[in-house]
């Protein structure tokens, strides 16, 4: 198979996780899993081509363009076709079923791989005597898998909550999904999707895998999820000083070195009870 000859280890443990933990859950958290992962296939495929290390692929040369003005085009553009085309392969082979859950997850595993689509953009170089920047080279480019992890966070925040509907084929009974409300926007390729409930994540359950929040550290002034209130779920929080050393008064002697002092600073710490 193509794709097998140019796996990579993190591939083949985000597929394996996927399937290892959330074999039976259709929940929102889920969704974002199937999708961090199809995208960090497609992502690792993608730029091992552009750094020359699998033989049987390399940059993109297809969808380049006009050069803009002041640039043209060289580098390596990554190709994120070819990757999303292994990720597919990878991601997708055991969601061949006619149930509800493969078709959620063959929905995210493409609203994975379609947010690197996304977020490509021109990375350029700049050239020119004394480090001016007379013309520059660009290609495209992924972005951090940072951004892509951030990108998919929003998605995960605003996933859509869809309903199984059952139909009758020549094949046999196929479950498709449909959104649960009718006022929302109907989810697009880009959006995740799920049909089940999240579990209680504030205490420790171990079929679920959730560790609960019992002495989390989380943020008192903040009232986003690492806030106390939110995070520690209204059982309250304590709060407790700790000592620190870190290095302080750093002054930098010619030429070239940094001296620091050392000093001990207290902190407030914050643990949900």
């Amino acid at each position: 198979m193509l794709a097998a000859s140019i796996t990579q280890p993190l591939v083949v443990f985000l597929l394996a996780a996927v399937h290892r933990f959330l074999s039976f859950t259709a929940t929102r958290e889920s969704a974002f899993v199937h999708a961090i992962a199809s995208a960090g296939v497609a992502f690792a495929v993608t730029r091992s081509c552009a750094e020359g290390s699998a033989t049987i692929c390399g940059c993109d040369t297809r969808h380049k363009g006009s050069p803009g003005e002041g640039w043209k085009w060289g580098g390596c553009s990554e190709d994120v076709e070819f990757g999303s085309m292994v990720s597919r392969e990878f991601a997708d082979a055991r969601e061949n079923r006619p149930d509800a859950r493969s078709a959620m997850n063959r929905h995210n595993n493409e609203a994975g791989r379609t947010s690197i689509i996304e977020l490509m953009h021109l990375k350029c170089k700049c050239h020119g005597l004394s480090g001016s920047c007379e013309v520059k080279t660009c290609w495209w480019s992924q972005p951090d898998f940072r951004v892509i992890g951030d990108y998919l966070k929003d998605k995960y925040d605003s996933a859509s909550e869809m309903v199984v509907e059952k139909h009758r084929e020549s094949r046999g009974w196929v479950e498709t999904l449909r959104p649960k409300y009718n006022f929302f926007k109907a989810p697009t390729e880009k959006d995740l999707v799920y049909y089940e409930n999240s579990p209680n994540f504030c205490e420790p359950n171990p079929e679920t895998g959730s560790f609960g929040t019992r002495d989390r550290i989380c943020n008192v002034t903040s009232h986003g999820i690492d806030g106390c209130d939110l995070l520690c779920c209204g059982r309250g929080h304590n709060t407790r000083t700790e000592k620190r050393k870190e290095k302080c008064h750093c002054i930098f002697h010619w030429c070239c070195y940094v001296r620091c002092q050392e000093c001990i600073r207290v902190y407030d710490v914050h643990t949900c009870k």
